[in-house]
């Protein structure tokens, strides 16, 4: 069998880059990891609504970790792209178990004295300091992708890494409901230090990854802006960029879900948990048919239909009154953002050179990770002002709008196929 003819058998097999130990490892620990987070974010966004009783102090967590994910991007793509990016990740992950446990210790130490207002304040200072972390742990995890993957697989790798991020994301999200059910916030917080510390071991096992730029050869500045200019000369990657931004800003409404589960559909942290996770659930759906099934043609078309259909489905959401409609609602957006997201993550990946991708993997998470806490943010600021179903009824619209506009402005994404 000659090279050419194994290549082209290996990217016939869907199993081939899990095929690979060292990804093993990465995609065990990114499995915990974004497990830890996800139910991070569900114990804090229901522990807020339950301190409050405001969806606004829910959109401020979004806010309070935005500015530093958001600030330091840029600089954090240049660090990336200059460090060992194995031990970056494991610097990130443990700066993380330490915000992990300053939470426990809130829990403990303020969670039944009646502080209520130092509680809530120490919260949103430990949130601001993880999104000092995100800045370099999410660019991390996609940049080292490409560095212990053969490049014909890169685009099995992309849909294997996209499917353990959502399975970890639904399962963070059902099993954060629950915990809380049951062993409440300082329970459910030793249970996410507990998986942070397993991902930490999974990553420790990572052969290191050199740096792509040596020290010196480029001011920081200069290398900022060489990231920018790639970025904004490249169309397809500015366009799926774009595109999704606006669609996460204004379509996004996982702020919104403790309020419908809480006072509109009245299915206490339970339902809450299963309506957090039915969106990924139907991403997870979608992710494994694409990994065995993947898109031969007209990605760049479908993408376009797969955010107006998202918008679609948040705007049924907002305007359902029933549990099994809303849950039917979310898992269609999930089937619909998890096409989406392995068409824009492939197109990424494979037109990012290795020595940029750092900075690139930066402004895709200026672009679109750090677009989910302004879109939090903006979901409570819409619902103070709207209403909170006005305010999802009107980000869904706006969802649909920019897929309209974008549809005409980047004809080149909208042809692309790969």
């Amino acid at each position: 069998m000659t090279e050419l003819q194994s290549i082209e058998q290996a990217k016939q097999d869907p199993l081939a880059s899990m095929r690979l130990p060292e990804f093993r490892f990465l995609m065990a620990g990114r499995f915990t990891f974004i497990m830890a987070l996800r139910m991070m974010a569900t114990l804090v966004g229901w522990w807020l609504y339950e301190l409050t009783g405001d969806p606004f102090a829910i959109g401020l967590v979004g806010l309070s970790e935005a500015i530093p994910a958001i600030s330091l991007a840029l600089y954090a793509g240049h660090v990336i792209d200059l460090s060992d990016k194995r031990s970056l990740l494991l610097k990130g992950v443990s700066f993380y178990l330490a915000c992990g446990a300053a939470l426990l210790t809130l829990s403990y130490t303020l969670g039944s004295t009646g502080q209520n207002n130092l509680l809530i304040g120490g919260i949103y200072a430990i949130i601001f300091c993880t999104g000092i972390i995100r800045s370099f742990t999410g660019p991390s995890f996609s940049a080292i992708l490409a560095q212990m993957v053969p490049r014909p697989l890169l685009a099995n790798a992309i849909t294997w890494n996209q499917g353990v991020w959502l399975t970890a994301s639904v399962t963070g999200h059902a099993a954060g409901g629950f915990i809380i059910a049951t062993v409440h916030a300082s329970g459910t917080l030793w249970v996410i230090c507990t998986l942070i510390f397993i991902a930490l071991f999974s990553l420790f096992q990572l052969l290191p990854k050199p740096a792509s730029i040596k020290a010196g050869q480029q001011k920081t500045l200069e290398s900022v802006k060489e990231g920018l200019r790639f970025v904004f000369r490249t169309k397809e990657v500015l366009g799926a960029m774009t595109l999704d931004l606006f669609a996460v800003l204004f379509g996004g409404l996982v702020a919104m879900v403790p309020v419908f589960a809480k006072d509109i559909l009245k299915v206490g942290p339970i339902g809450f948990g299963w309506l957090n996770a039915a969106a990924d659930i139907g991403a997870i759906i979608i992710i494994l048919i694409l990994t065995f099934f993947p898109m031969k043609k007209n990605q760049g078309r479908t993408l376009f239909f797969a955010v107006g259909g998202f918008g679609l489905c948040i705007i049924l959401f907002a305007l359902s009154r029933t549990f099994w409609i809303s849950f039917t609602a979310l898992l269609l957006s999930g089937v619909l953002d998890g096409i989406s997201v392995v068409i824009r993550g492939t197109i990424l990946q494979l037109k990012t050179p290795d020595e940029m991708r750092g900075r690139v993997m930066s402004v895709n998470s200026m672009f679109i990770n750090s677009s989910n806490e302004i879109g939090q943010f903006e979901s409570g600021v819409a619902a103070r002002f709207l209403g909170v179903v006005p305010s999802v009824i009107f980000g869904g619209t706006m969802t649909l709008l920019v897929v309209f506009i974008t549809w005409f402005k980047a004809p080149s994404l909208r042809k692309m196929h790969y």
